[in-house]
């Protein structure tokens, strides 16, 4: 087990501790620039998803608004909650402004590779489909590149339907219990039950689940958030002021300085929002949409939902209260974020946001189960192998939730999900020509006239998409 531990630290080491986070960023800067800001030229076509006018009536379709559900509701979790209080704490206020920069530039990123995902899909039923990165390796790049496809799928299955799940039943047994005395033992089997009755309904359950919990989760922890900034709001601007001066160095909060609020606030950003990483993707390519640049720029908002709405609430929620300290140490993550709010709002708050890390950590359980059944389908379509899939993720959860030290046992997910982002970010450079395809097609189709730009398959010919996933008469 130590040796199997150093392996793995080694790994995170190579991945996370120096050559992922710089990737990322240059790679996202990169996108920025070569699609000519495409995330702020599209940035109000975004907000069309939202009216449900413009999704499928047919109940048995994924639309773009679901599939950006399920994709908020695996976003959004411990690390809009925790992920920024620490990032505070560590790099100071001006880690935030750094979690805007790279939350934007990845915007872009999330628009490129979710396209991608979409353009590759393939159709598994009459309104199901799949996709993500290993089909976009496989299809895109050719079959002997199957290996990569196949070391990726094993990394998300690992990484998001073993470990993070493990962790999320943790974190929801820990505040139940913190907050509400709730024993271990039945928070595990509750929690164990729901997530069952979900799973074992497929994509279709998931979507109709997270389009139930996200819009109430996200606009409950909104509403909590804007209560205490109503109630500071003459010192908004001065957060606002501390913010940028700790980012430039000008005003310095922590040892570090400038270097550590970049560094802070571009990790918790990027493990955030998964700009990048190859999760997202996964969800995008089973809508049902009229032209894969749709989906992209529907990705693209979640990024900015996660990391411009709902880790700004939890960073404003902090530094307009007076338990932050700059520089003080002792209190952080979880417990730094409940004594902001309790403080502004009184100690009901505190249960209040409980609720909302059952909730933000139970859509995190659905998405990460979608996320593992698909890498699964790689290898295998088989009803028995999704069915000990589903069992064991279920497991998962349980054991995660029952035992605090069991969750020690993952310390494989972090390096395995900088292996992903890395398998990932080498995809998307090579299929980067078709990306560019894609989008001067859709803008061509708007500078038309044409309102909802459709893919016609004829155009994509010599590439190895699934032709029937596509209906010119959508």
């Amino acid at each position: 087990m130590d040796f199997l531990e150093l392996i793995f630290s080694k790994i995170g080491d190579l991945t996370w501790g120096w050559s992922l986070i710089p990737i990322l960023v240059v790679f996202g800067v990169f996108i920025t620039l070569a699609t000519g800001f495409v995330q702020f030229r599209f940035f109000g076509r975004m907000f069309r998803v939202l009216r449900k006018s413009n999704n499928a009536a047919d109940n048995d379709k994924i639309s773009a608004r679901e599939a950006l559900l399920v994709s908020v509701g695996g976003r959004v979790g411990g690390g809009n909650i925790a992920g920024v209080a620490v990032a505070i704490t560590l790099g100071g206020p001006g880690a935030v402004f750094w979690m805007w920069a790279v939350a934007l530039v990845g915007m872009a990123t999330s628009l490129v590779e979710c396209s991608i995902a979409q353009l590759f899909k393939r159709r598994t039923g009459e309104h199901s489909f799949r996709g993500g990165p290993a089909y976009a390796i496989i299809h895109g790049l050719g079959p002997e590149y199957k290996w990569l496809a196949g070391l990726y799928a094993v990394c998300l299955i690992a990484a998001f339907g073993f470990g993070f799940n493990a962790f999320q039943g943790n974190t929801v047994a820990g505040a139940m219990q913190d907050s509400f005395h709730i024993d271990r033992l039945w928070t595990a089997i509750g929690l164990s039950i729901i997530s069952a009755i979900i799973i074992f309904g497929g994509i279709h359950r998931i979507a109709k689940a997270s389009d139930v919990i996200v819009p109430i989760m996200a606009v409950g922890y909104l509403l909590m958030a804007l209560v205490v900034i109503a109630l500071n709001i003459t010192e908004v601007p001065q957060v606002f002021s501390m913010i940028v001066k700790n980012a430039f160095g000008i005003e310095q909060a922590v040892g570090g300085g400038m270097g550590a609020a970049i560094m802070q606030g571009m990790r918790r950003g990027l493990f955030s929002n998964e700009a990048g990483l190859g999760s997202a993707p996964n969800v995008a390519a089973t809508a049902e949409v009229r032209h894969p640049i749709s989906q992209g720029i529907t990705q693209s908002f979640s990024v900015f939902i996660d990391t411009i709405v709902i880790c700004s609430c939890t960073a404003f929620v902090i530094l307009l209260s007076d338990v932050y300290v700059p520089g003080a140490e002792g209190i952080d993550g979880v417990v730094l974020t409940q004594q902001s709010v309790t403080s502004e709002l009184g100690n009901w708050a505190q249960y209040y946001l409980s609720i909302a890390v059952l909730l933000f950590a139970f859509s995190s359980i659905i998405y990460n189960y979608y996320l593992g059944e698909n890498a699964l389908s790689v290898f295998s379509e088989s009803p028995v192998a999704i069915l000990i899939l589903r069992i064991a993720i279920v497991a998962i959860v349980f054991i995660g939730a029952l035992a605090p030290g069991a969750t020690a046992v993952f310390f494989f997910s972090d390096p395995l999900m900088g292996v992903l982002a890395l398998v990932n970010l080498l995809a998307i450079m090579m299929l980067f020509p078709v990306a560019m395809r894609l989008l001067r097609d859709f803008r061509a189709q708007l500078k038309a006239g044409v309102e909802r730009p459709v893919l016609d398959p004829d155009m994509y010919a010599d590439l190895d998409i699934d032709r029937s996933a596509w209906d010119k008469k959508l």
